[in-house]
């Protein structure tokens, strides 16, 4: 069977001898035969001339036998058609044969001579011979040499192709048929075949060539499948859920990892759209993944959602995926990961869940809150409902922690919580935001009559006592309430406006509940007015320290000065102090403010003590409780030896609520005070709840009868007259027999002065002496009016300084 290879060698010799060797033997048979046929013409012509030669006597001689004979001998040769001979005389005319007469043979050339005769007279032509010579065919005029040489030349030719067929068998075709068997074996088989041949030349060459190079593909292919054999075990083994998705979003390859931690089978899953194992609703969240990843938006996308399990159980997943690169997968291809983060979730689930509850109560707290509150206006906004917010603030909380300690506080929170949840409905949402603050959420078509009536059940709730461990602690609750969309349009407003409520109410007496009203907003606008006055008065050194004389009743002589915290704004004027005070405490700024008052009053007393008769008159300093810190008794020394006051000329003056808070640091600070030389006085004494019982528990020097007493002494029912000053007496009575010096605040009048002088009380202060004034003020006036520092000896000049002090106030 002859192969293709060799069947186009053969067609190419073919062709070779056709374009070469046919070319060569058709001009050899032309020229031949053309050397044939003129060696035949030739012949030919010598045959004619001799017998021109030898019949020219026998015409002449009209021997018709002897012309016969001639032109017999001439007719048989073997070229010889037909001869024809005429005398000129026209009396004898010979043709042989007969019958060529009749009939012309075909292909015949004509040749024809004069026959010339020498007779005595000369040459003289007698006639003319005529023969027909046969054209022979180009196979006709060869003869057997000529087909012999013809005959070698197409055996050289046959031999030469034979030889170089057998060549190329030889040479070629089988070294050709051993490589071609070799890769056949190799693609059928797997195993890579060698040629067994050996030669010199290209072909010995190229199977060298093809047998190192099987060899090095063996090695290469047994080096690819053991890297494909460990990436197969690597991608298998390692404990992480691998899989590929190709077109179509279907798995086509999940490690062994994966089908052990999802429980299916390899068959079962591969060539499966992978969304069909997501929950419905996570569809397209993959999908929309799924479209990042194709578009290479990220290098590593990922996304987490619920995966479902073999058995029917549901995993939280976070799949990791990114494209593999370009030109070893189809563009829809990716490498991912799933990990398995349910545990993860549940557990961010639970610390989400703690960061909005809080621990003490087990309500919302403030970020719980906040996230409740935007659900709860959506909701509102959904269903065409109203949302009212209730902010709650403890009253008396502070005292209870302070009182009973912090174990005590925190159980009252729990009870509180207890109870105000026992008065809400299930879906109503309940707050702890901090300390003893407490927010409601209520949805309802008619919210705000709702929240009024559970404000209502909470306020008598949170009346109740609440038991202790050997005590009972009564506390009471400011109750705000604001309205979406009545009074807020989002959801801050909304919690601020229930705040405003709350402390509009806690402003008007605590104990209760209030509605936000617009008119909430005026408080708020002064307050944050105030706030701002405060932040620049301590910028730009605004706080002013008036003086106010306290006076010798006895005497007139000024004992002492009381000093009083102003704040002028350059364009509102002069702020009232008690809304400065009451703002500076509530936002942490006394203590600054107290600094700036504590340094400018102590340099007041300086400047004071060099005027005559005022070298002895001691300074009452007011102060916050936020002021009784560790540091204050240093602070207050260090100002006293900087201006060369002594600690005995220094009152301090507190409130009954340091006394109730009963905090054992301020009473340590107040214990420090009093060894330090500075006296203790109890200001607005009687007005309280147990003023009585200070005096017995606490150091107190001075006790300063509050100004509502002084001012029923003018009054003009007798039996509110004599009430009061059965009080002022017994208050006399006690604080003198306990050590205590006594001062009535607000004297504005004659009468008052002198009831307090029968009274015995000892000193007094009011706008009937002097109203507070400035350093500058004071000084002046004491400077003018000599008889308020040196003091009155009779009853006559009474009327006078009380006409001098009253103008100059």
């Amino acid at each position: 069977m002859m192969h293709s290879v060799e069947r186009r060698f053969v067609v190419t010799i073919c062709a070779a001898v056709l374009v070469v060797a046919t070319p060569l033997l058709y001009l050899f048979l032309s020229l031949s035969a053309e050397r044939i046929s003129r060696e035949r013409l030739e012949s030919s012509q010598a045959i004619l001339l001799t017998s021109a030669q030898a019949i020219a006597k026998p015409v002449w001689d009209f021997d018709r036998e002897g012309v016969h004979y001639v032109l017999s001998a001439l007719l048989s040769h073997d070229d010889i058609a037909w001869v024809d001979l005429t005398d000129d005389s026209g009396s004898l005319s010979l043709r042989l044969p007969e019958e060529s007469r009749q009939q012309q043979p075909a292909n015949v050339l004509t040749l024809s001579l004069p026959v010339d005769y020498k007779a005595p007279t000369g040459m003289r032509t007698v006639g003319r011979l005529t023969i027909g010579v046969h054209q022979l065919g180009l196979i006709d005029r060869f003869g057997i040499n000529d087909f012999g040489a013809f005959g070698i030349f197409v055996a050289a030719v046959m031999a030469i192709f034979l030889v170089a067929i057998i060549s190329n068998r030889v040479t070629i075709i089988h070294p050709l048929m051993r490589l071609a068997d070799a890769i056949e074996a190799t693609r059928l088989s797997g195993s890579r075949h060698q040629v067994t041949w050996q030669s010199d030349d290209e072909m010995g060459r190229l199977a060298r060539n093809f047998n190192d190079m099987q060899q090095r593909l063996e090695r290469d292919e047994a080096e690819l499948v053991e890297a494909h054999r460990r990436t197969t075990a690597i991608y298998n083994m390692t404990p992480a859920m691998l899989f590929s998705i190709g077109e179509g979003h279907r798995l086509t390859a999940v490690s062994d990892y994966w089908l052990q931690a999802t429980g299916y089978h390899r068959a079962a899953v591969i060539g499966q759209i992978f969304t069909d194992f997501l929950e419905a609703e996570a569809h397209q969240a993959y999908l929309d993944h799924r479209e990042l990843v194709i578009a290479q938006d990220c290098d590593l996308c990922q996304v987490t959602v619920p995966f479902i399990k073999a058995d029917g159980t549901t995993i939280t997943v976070l799949i990791t995926e990114r494209r593999p690169p370009d030109g070893l997968d189809d563009d829809h291809a990716t490498l991912s990961v799933m990990t398995d983060v349910t545990a993860l979730k549940q557990a961010e689930s639970r610390n989400h869940i703690q960061a909005m509850t809080d621990h003490l109560t087990g309500q919302l707290n403030r970020q719980g809150f906040e996230s409740a509150l935007g659900k709860a206006i959506r909701s509102a906004d959904k269903h065409g409902l109203g949302l009212a917010c209730l902010f709650i603030d403890l009253d008396r909380f502070k005292w209870i922690n302070d009182h009973f300690g912090h174990a005590a506080g925190d159980a009252v929170l729990r009870e509180v919580s207890m109870r105000i949840r026992s008065v809400l409905r299930e879906g109503d949402t309940l707050a702890r935001l901090g300390g003893d603050e407490f927010a409601i959420l209520i949805l309802d078509r008619d919210a705000e009559a709702f929240a009024q009536t559970v404000g209502e059940r909470i306020c008598t709730q949170l009346a109740e006592p609440i038991e202790l461990a050997g005590a009972v602690a009564a506390i009471s609750s400011s109750l705000g309430i604001a309205v979406y969309p009545n009074h807020a349009g989002s959801a801050a407003d909304l919690l601020l406006k229930a705040d405003m409520a709350m402390y509009g109410r806690k402003h008007d007496g605590k104990n209760g509940l209030l509605v936000y009203h617009p008119a909430l907003m005026d408080a708020v606008r002064e307050r944050h007015d105030i706030e701002a006055s405060i932040e620049l008065g301590l910028r730009e050194d605004l706080f002013e320290v008036y003086l106010q004389p306290i006076v010798d009743l006895g005497t007139g002589r000024i004992a002492g000065f009381e000093a009083l915290m102003r704040l002028s704004h350059p364009e509102q004027g002069m702020l009232p102090s008690s809304r400065v005070i009451e703002i500076a405490e509530e936002t942490g700024l006394i203590g600054r403010i107290g600094e700036r008052v504590l340094e400018k009053a102590i340099g007041h007393l300086k400047r004071l003590s060099a005027l005559d008769g005022i070298e002895s008159t001691y300074l009452a300093l007011n102060l916050s409780p936020l002021q009784f810190e560790e540091s204050l008794p240093t602070r207050l020394a260090a100002l006293l030896l900087k201006h060369e006051i002594a600690s005995t000329r220094i009152v301090i003056e507190i409130t009954e609520a340091v006394l109730l808070a009963d905090n054992p640091d301020m009473h340590m600070v107040m214990a420090h005070l009093s060894e330090f030389g500075c006296r203790i006085a109890l200001d607005d004494f009687g007005t309280g709840y147990s003023s009585l019982s200070y005096l017995n528990r606490f150091q107190v020097d001075i006790v300063k009868i509050d100004q509502s007493f002084t001012r029923t002494l003018a009054s003009d029912q007798p039996d509110v007259r004599r009430k009061s000053r059965m009080l002022i007496k017994g208050i006399r009575t006690i604080s003198q027999q306990m050590g205590c010096a006594v001062v009535a605040e607000g004297i504005e009048n004659k009468e008052q002065w002198l009831s307090l002088r029968r009274l015995g009380i000892d000193h007094g202060q009011g706008y009937l002496f002097s109203a507070p004034l400035s350093i500058d003020g004071l000084i002046e006036m004491l400077e003018e009016k000599s008889e308020v520092k040196h003091g009155l000896t009779s009853s006559e000049r009474l009327e006078e300084t009380h006409e001098s002090v009253v103008s100059t106030g």
